[in-house]
């Protein structure tokens, strides 16, 4: 038994070099952020880096939106951040370029308005840690909207390494702004749905099964079962003015 193969998606030495810059271009951009990150960080002891953070209902605390996310507490959290960055801002720009770009200023404002909106009076919010949550929802989403072969392998990929963000979304450890991570993932979830068609689809395999009712013709009037309504009828049952009663007499008793 032979089943046959279906012709592979054309690769073109032009389309591989062309998916080769992009995700190099992918990588390189988000390496560029993380260094920027780390130096930020190294310069933070020489300004004041409190009146630069998130300060809920605070008009002065308004500016930190634009300016937290480039800022962290210590080593460890600007070094979680940027792997995360590194890992999700390849993965969505490799792959979603143009809605990445687009969706980008949409994470950053989201990320700092969670903080801004739902942060506790007195508390300051800092760190890129919502821009990474909206980073994989992004991706994530994008999976389940797009539903390709490439969206849903990346989606699986981001769930795999950061499927913990779906419960730090909520509050469960003091000191970790949460309130950040919530808007950046609002934000994820909202540029997906906006941005889903942004980036066209890529080519796929079409297998024999998909053509089965372009190929079969179709069959003859002849060999057609008709409709019941059209099968003639072939026996009627006679009509009878009376019908027979048995009459069973009643049981007596001994």
């Amino acid at each position: 038994m032979h089943l046959p193969t279906p012709e592979a998606v054309p690769d073109t030495p032009e389309q591989r070099k062309a998916d080769k810059r992009r995700w190099l271009r992918a990588f390189n951009v988000s390496l560029a952020f993380v260094l920027l990150l780390f130096a930020v960080f190294s310069a933070q002891g020489h300004f004041d880096v409190a009146a630069w953070t998130v300060q809920p209902w605070s008009v002065e605390g308004l500016r930190g939106i634009l300016a937290a996310p480039l800022l962290h507490g210590s080593f460890d959290h600007v070094a979680a951040n940027a792997i995360a960055l590194l890992m999700l801002g390849t993965l969505a720009g490799g792959l979603y370029p143009k809605a990445t770009l687009r969706a980008l200023p949409l994470l950053w404002l989201g990320s700092g308005l969670g903080a801004w909106l739902l942060g506790d009076l007195g508390t300051r919010h800092l760190g890129a840690s919502g821009v990474t949550h909206g980073l994989m929802f992004l991706v994530f989403v994008l999976g389940l909207l797009r539903r390709d072969r490439a969206s849903i392998a990346a989606a699986m990929l981001a769930f795999m390494f950061y499927g913990g963000m779906l419960l730090t979304i909520l509050p469960r450890e003091p000191g970790v702004s949460w309130q950040a991570h919530l808007g950046g993932a609002i934000a994820g979830v909202v540029a997906a749905w906006l941005l889903r068609h942004t980036d066209p689809l890529s080519p796929r395999k079409r297998y024999s099964w998909e053509d089965e009712e372009d190929t079969i013709a179709p069959l003859s009037d002849e060999l057609e079962p008709p409709a019941p309504r059209d099968v003639p009828v072939l026996w009627n049952r006679p009509d009878r003015d009376q019908g027979v009663v048995l009459r069973f007499p009643p049981r007596r008793e001994p």
